[in-house]
């Protein structure tokens, strides 16, 4: 598995997965404590089951796992758009 990224389905709660989308955006954890009103403790150790469950060595791994199995999004890349209507691919085409 190359540069640490696996575990496509890894079982992340709600929390982790909140905790993996503040880590994209280069928050601390000491800045997603404040951001969720928790302990810097417990974001440690949120970061730390999140690691062992993604199976990934660190936060620029971590949000490497999360862009690849489209966990975040960030500045719209990797965000996951509707196709456009029959009649939007039309008049874009015919312009």
């Amino acid at each position: 598995m190359a540069g640490g990224e696996s575990r496509s389905h890894a079982n992340l709660s709600e929390r982790e997965l909140q905790i993996i989308d503040l880590v994209a955006t280069g928050l601390t954890n000491q800045e997603i404590a404040q951001t969720l009103e928790i302990s810097k403790r417990t974001v440690d150790n949120h970061i730390s089951n999140i690691l062992t469950k993604t199976e990934t060595e660190n936060r620029v791994a971590l949000v490497r796992w999360a862009l690849r199995w489209g966990k975040v999004c960030i500045n719209d890349v990797n965000c996951c758009a509707l196709p456009a209507s029959q009649e939007q691919t039309i008049s874009q085409s015919g312009t």
